[in-house]
């Protein structure tokens, strides 16, 4: 008997590979079972901190909303099946799918085919106790848009979510997220990124609060030409636990992706995690990535975890690379400053600002800009004290 494989059984067959770093997707809840801690995708998560986030008990509890909106952009309720159909990326994992289970249905952000948009949409979501909650948003970008979208975290809170932002083709899109939570909040969640054929998606990621921190920022594209840049800073102290793992998914022809993120460690306990995976399907001819990671170590005591992965099935490609670096302060860096009169503490200051200079600058909302810099500016006071020259550190910011 003669077995031939139909077009639409192999394309199956394609669809179903899967990298060892990332789990199988689902919205059902059963295949996401509590994890112990020994899988490879949790193995760096101090589970005992969740605050029995993964137990999965429903809560009625939600965050705050606080929308400035462009002319144009809708903000609707939607069921939770509705979104689902929208095309959402589906749960990584149990925190995700609680987030999509218990949320009570999503939140739609919605920015029409060809919108123009010059200001920002901006969503701070904030909470006000240590209430378990689950959160929903997908922000969905119409056919040949232009948007810069910002969405903040704020207050205190034991949060799981899901967050999806769907790009349309030939779309141009800057994403902000930025986690400036209390110190006793648990955050948990999920990025789920589509890009359209022949769209430009930018991410910054910014995450400089809360006492545990852990993002999970998955991209995918949806036909040939997308480009996906994305940036990521964090700011770890005594104790505080962040970590951020990527999975780009190059499942189309000729696309593009560029990772960097940037992390500064201080005090005793600090513990960040920086796993970046990208997989190249037998499919993915012509594209072209690179991921890179670096961690700026500030005082003993800390640890910075960093894995960059990339799995290859296909060697006609334009190029796939990777980098990590973990180390303290560029002694020539600082020999330089402080042979033009800095003294040392302002040299280590400006060292810092410099690291996270090209990051922040990429953003693209002044006011984020600013108050980015003033937070990283309150972290650096912990170790080196207050500016002893503003001048200095004004005319470094100059120079940016």
């Amino acid at each position: 008997m003669t077995v031939t494989a139909l077009p639409f059984v192999a394309e199956a067959a394609e669809a179903t590979v899967a990298s060892h770093l990332h789990p199988v997707t689902s919205f059902d809840l059963a295949d996401h079972p509590i994890p112990s801690g020994r899988e490879e995708v949790w193995r760096f998560t101090p589970l005992r901190r969740l605050r029995g986030l993964l137990d999965g008990n429903p809560s009625d509890a939600h965050l705050e909303w606080n929308a400035e909106l462009p002319a144009g952009v809708t903000v609707t309720e939607l069921p939770t099946a509705d979104a689902i159909a929208l095309g959402v990326p589906a749960p990584v994992d149990r925190p995700s799918a609680l987030a999509v289970a218990h949320g009570g249905g999503a939140v739609l952000v919605d920015v029409p085919a060809n919108s123009q948009l010059t200001d920002p949409v901006v969503i701070e979501l904030s909470g006000s106790g240590l209430t378990q909650v689950y959160g929903q948003v997908v922000f969905r970008i119409g056919t040949n848009a232009a948007a810069t979208i910002v969405l903040r975290h704020t207050g205190s809170a034991v949060y799981a979510s899901s967050v999806s932002v769907l790009v349309g083709e030939g779309a141009n899109v800057n994403f902000v997220g930025l986690q400036d939570w209390a110190d006793d909040t648990v955050h948990v969640g999920h990025v789920g990124l589509r890009v359209g054929r022949d769209a430009r998606v930018r991410t910054v990621t910014a995450s400089l609060g809360g006492d545990l921190v852990r993002l999970v920022e998955t991209a995918e594209y949806d036909g040939p030409g997308g480009e996906l840049e994305q940036f990521g800073l964090y700011f770890v102290d005594a104790g505080q636990h962040i970590e951020h793992r990527l999975f780009v998914d190059h499942n189309a022809p000729h696309t593009r992706s560029h990772v960097d993120y940037r992390g500064a460690l201080q005090g005793v306990g600090a513990h960040s995690v920086w796993v970046g995976d990208v997989l190249i399907r037998k499919i993915a001819e012509g594209i072209s990535t690179y991921e890179t990671n670096k961690n700026l170590v500030l005082t003993d005591g800390c640890r910075a975890d960093s894995v960059p992965n990339l799995e290859i099935e296909t060697g006609e490609i334009e190029g796939a690379g990777h980098s990590s670096t973990t180390g303290r302060f560029d002694d020539e860096q600082l020999f330089y400053l402080r042979s033009r009169g800095i003294p040392e503490e302002e040299a280590r200051r400006l060292v810092v600002h410099g690291f996270f200079a090209d990051i922040i600058r990429r953003i693209g909302v002044p006011e984020v800009e600013s108050r980015l810099l003033a937070t990283v500016e309150k972290e650096l006071e912990v170790i080196v004290g207050a500016p002893t020259s503003v001048a200095s550190l004004d005319e470094y910011r100059a120079q940016q």
